[in-house]
């Protein structure tokens, strides 16, 4: 969910009382005063997920591309199409007439011409002057239009400026349900601008002496008074709440690795290169390897010798003889390419820092000890190199940075801080309308495999890149290739993205930067990987980082090893290749007014498969690749949060309160709901399973980190001696029964969880508090 600035914005009371419309220009002095939030705003969803999840369509509510084309068909049916005429009649310009069917959203009318247009050519009342009559009953109408005769008004020009009336707590509570903005001035209630003119022409002030007539509805009544259709501003409500917060971050296994290299229990806890490096030699599971030149034994895939490609050698795990059948003959055993060897790791550090001719470091993380099948590491010149840029590997020799998807279609050079010139360079030489690109706020259509990255991945990338120059130039003696000295230089770059639990990579090239952290793709690039952009998180790779790096033999043996690994790729996507949803995406520029006039019917999203251009109306054809259209418009996709308060936020405690204040806030949430579903998903499953896991846990060796199942009778690590830990703490038992506690006490629910909170408490003090039975002698029973 992105934010979208062209529909209807939250609606919010602050603390003295005031209701106000909330936009970005405002929303700093207002953050620290809003007391309620009466409306969160518009949500915008497509007709294509509709149709993808084959779901009835909702009513749609009053929007400004609907009043648009009711504004276009009344100019044709009553006067022919004169726009001249109709502006004159209306009191405004022919350009004006001309913008607002031009571009609905950006062109709209103050509040006398909206009620001109509704009165000359009968189209309902503009949506931005609808407010939200739905909510109320024809009961508090009349209230609100009996406070507004009592009170005072000031005009100019026969249009309403202000209203001044007093503070009455039912007709305050009925603003409200309206989001009618309005004032607290002195203990009484002050509507001013365009709203007071509006709220007065549809409460009938010109007409006092008409009465309401309890039998109609609140839009009727309005109708009689005005003789101007309204339109509902809010039919349909969908509530909605967060499923994973955003994430651009590079990955890392854990713990972290530089190289993958085996350091067994030579490196310390840290599994240190170096710290390995100080001892003449260490004995590790590695690859056997012979030279068909020299017969050299090694691990290494080039011979240290002669220089010669070596070949696997299959080693018997019993008798220790090399065959080439992969049976052992007398051991009746599989044979393996890997023994238990002793390897001079000073030698081989000092030799690769010595090719790259650089000092020792102090921190070069290997692993301790390789989970592929035939134990071949790298070699130590890339972990060097690795720890040097601040780099960390996975598992299949790639080096990879996490980001959440995001869809993206449309963009202007200004928004992903790119230079017009170097778009140009790339292949964007006009804009969406055709127009030759030339300014940095000119609107251009996202060609299918373009992807615009994070800044903070662009950052970690031009390290990546600068690693790859290195160890092009100082291990494989071959020019630098990426020669980038800052982020800027990644645009046109070819990246791999991968999505988790997948073994294809799809090719895409760096066109921009976003200060978000998403993936900013074309949906059809991000379907080629299997996501749907519903808040997953894939992979992005630098191309030559996997071409170079990556390799099918370091993959683990275990089940599921393969996954998650770019073992193919995909250099161009087919259209015709992605999953069903992605053909399912509306493209087109403007929805028909059939189709409002549809969702009014609940009508099923195939009858208007055929009004609607989606992608899979273009397959086969050259439509299918570009010619894209969006129906809103948004100033600048950049813009919200670029990282959510649930992240910013350390402790769970913290975002539990956060998350509750909100609640609280909010109009449409009832936050003893929340904080029962808080206490039943989340805290009295957590603590009951942490308990439970006390009980069976397992024990863990702090040297070598070896885990038992049952703490060995010598009460020391059988393998190195060490000491042993426990695994469940009690402080990660009884972390949220503080919290939780104070849930039930403070939102007042029900008695079973205050008993059940009551339960697990005495459970935890007779587990870890409760004293040692007295031992009975068989003696006692006998008095």
């Amino acid at each position: 969910v992105v934010p979208v600035d062209s529909i209807e914005p939250p609606v919010v009371r602050l603390k003295n009382g005031s209701v106000v419309r909330v936009t970005l220009k405002n929303f700093k002095p207002l953050e620290k005063l809003i007391d309620k939030i009466l409306f969160l705003g518009d949500i915008l969803i497509g007709f294509g997920d509709f149709l993808y999840t084959n779901k009835p369509l909702r009513p749609s509510g009053y929007n400004e591309e609907w009043w648009q084309e009711e504004l276009e068909e009344a100019l044709d049916k009553k006067l022919g199409g004169d726009m001249k005429k109709v502006a004159e009649t209306v009191g405004v310009s022919v350009s004006v007439f001309e913008g607002w069917l031009a571009d609905p959203y950006k062109n709209k009318p103050n509040a006398k011409e909206a009620i001109a247009v509704s009165s000359v050519l009968g189209v309902p009342l503009h949506p931005i002057f609808t407010f939200f009559w739905e909510n109320i009953n024809v009961e508090e109408f009349g209230s609100l239009r009996t406070w507004l005769l009592f009170s005072e008004t000031k005009k100019e020009d026969a249009i309403v400026q202000e209203i001044f009336g007093i503070k009455d707590k039912t007709v305050k509570g009925i603003l409200e349900k309206l989001c009618i903005p309005h004032e607290v001035v002195a203990n009484k209630l002050k509507i001013i601008d365009d709203e007071a003119h509006i709220i007065a022409f549809c409460l009938g002030l010109n007409v006092p002496d008409r009465q309401v007539d309890s039998s109609e509805s609140v839009f009727e009544a309005i109708q009689n008074f005005t003789g101007i259709r309204i339109r509902e501003k809010a039919p349909s409500f969908v509530g909605a709440r967060m499923g994973r917060p955003e994430k651009a971050k590079h990955r890392e296994m854990k713990p972290l690795v530089h190289a993958l290299f085996p350091v067994g229990l030579a490196g310390g806890s840290r599994r240190n290169l170096s710290e390995a490096a100080t001892k003449a030699s260490i004995e590790v599971d590695l690859a056997v390897r012979r030279c068909p030149v020299c017969n050299e034994t090694t691990f290494l895939v080039k011979c240290p010798k002669c220089g010669q490609d070596t070949a696997y050698e299959k080693i018997c795990p019993q008798c220790g003889r090399s065959f080439k059948a992969d049976d052992c003959p007398v051991c009746k055993v599989s044979t393996r390419s890997y023994a238990r060897q002793q390897i001079n790791i000073r030698a081989l550090m000092l030799s690769a820092c010595r090719k790259l001719g650089l000092p020792k470091l102090n921190m070069v993380k290997g692993v301790k000890g390789m989970t592929n099948e035939t134990k071949t590491p790298e070699i130590l010149e890339k972990g060097i190199l690795r720890a040097r840029h601040g780099l960390s590997v996975f598992k299949d020799g790639t080096i990879r940075f996490d980001v959440t998807n995001a869809p993206l279609s449309h963009f202007t050079p200004k928004e992903v801080g790119v230079s017009v010139e170097q778009l140009k360079k790339n292949g964007y030489l006009h804009d969406q309308d055709g127009t030759p690109l030339t300014e940095p706020e000119q609107i251009c259509e996202l060609k299918l495999q373009d992807v615009v990255v994070p800044r903070k991945c662009a950052d970690y990338f031009v390290r990546v890149a600068n690693f790859l120059d290195e160890l092009l130039e100082k291990v494989y003696e071959l020019p630098p290739y990426y020669n980038i000295k800052k982020a800027s230089d990644l645009v046109g770059r070819l990246i791999i993205g991968l999505a988790p639990h997948t073994s294809v990579g799809i090719v895409g090239r760096i066109i921009g930067f976003t200060p978000l952290n998403v993936c900013y793709a074309h949906h059809l690039w991000h379907s080629a990987k299997r996501r749907d952009c519903d808040g997953d998180e894939d992979a992005l790779m630098l191309a030559l980082d996997t071409i170079l790096n990556f390799s099918k033999v370091f993959l683990p043996s275990h089940i599921g090893g393969i996954m998650d690994a770019p073992i193919l790729l995909i250099p161009v996507v087919n259209p015709m290749e992605v999953q069903r949803q992605a053909h399912e995406v509306d493209v087109a520029g403007q929805y028909p007014r059939l189709f409002y006039e549809k969702t009014w019917e609940k009508a099923e999203t195939r009858q208007l498969i055929d009004s609607i251009d989606i992608v899979e109306h273009r397959l086969n054809t050259a439509a299918q690749f570009e010619g894209f259209k969006y129906t809103v418009p948004v100033s600048d996709v950049n813009m919200g949060n670029p990282e959510s308060v649930y992240k910013k936020l350390g402790k769970m405690t913290d975002k539990l309160h956060s998350q509750l204040v909100l609640a609280e806030k909010i109009e449409a949430v009832d936050a003893d709901v929340v904080a029962k579903k808080v206490l039943t998903t989340h805290f009295v499953r957590d603590i009951a399973g942490n308990l439970r896991a006390f009980t069976t846990q397992k024990f863990r060796c702090k040297a070598c980190n070896k885990k038992f199942r049952r703490l060995p009778l010598l009460g020391k690590c059988p393998a190195c001696k060490g000491e042993l830990t426990l695994t469940v703490y009690r402080g990660g038992i009884e972390k949220y029964l503080p919290e939780a506690q104070r849930l039930v006490k403070k939102y007042g629910l029900s008695e079973y969880y205050a008993q059940r909170l009551s339960m697990v408490a005495d459970e935890i003090i007779i587990l870890f508090e409760g004293k040692k039975p007295r031992q009975i002698c068989l003696t006692a029973f006998s008095d």
